[in-house]
């Protein structure tokens, strides 16, 4: 009976320690979740900001204003466009000349 009592008691003091450790694992397991939950988050607010940043960037008025000034690009004019025939030659487009003056009329005077 004894020896029952002793193997008994280790069995119990065993179970003891093990619940006691899947507890604590538990407690870890739950709190590296809560962690990584609470990243995922942040993840998720970052990439809205991000997503309304890049739509505000891409805006058809800062994309011009980008491409005039550090691309030195210009609206087209008939007086800058060429046409090219598919054998490779190149036609200057023809520009209309400006409307006659009326007589006696002086022209106008450009920019300072």
């Amino acid at each position: 009976m004894a020896r029952l009592n002793l193997l008994l008691l280790i069995a119990v003091l065993a179970t003891a320690l093990l619940l006691v450790h899947t507890q604590y694992r538990s407690r870890q397991l739950f709190t590296e979740m809560e962690r990584v939950n609470a990243e995922a988050h942040r993840l998720e607010v970052e990439f809205d900001r991000l997503q309304v940043d890049k739509r505000a960037q891409a805006t058809p008025l800062r994309v011009e204003k980008l491409a005039k000034e550090q691309l030195k690009m210009a609206t087209t004019t008939p007086a800058i466009t060429l046409y090219v025939r598919q054998d490779g030659s190149v036609i200057p487009a023809v520009v209309s000349p400006p409307p006659p003056l009326p007589a006696g009329a002086a022209p106008a005077k450009k920019g300072h």
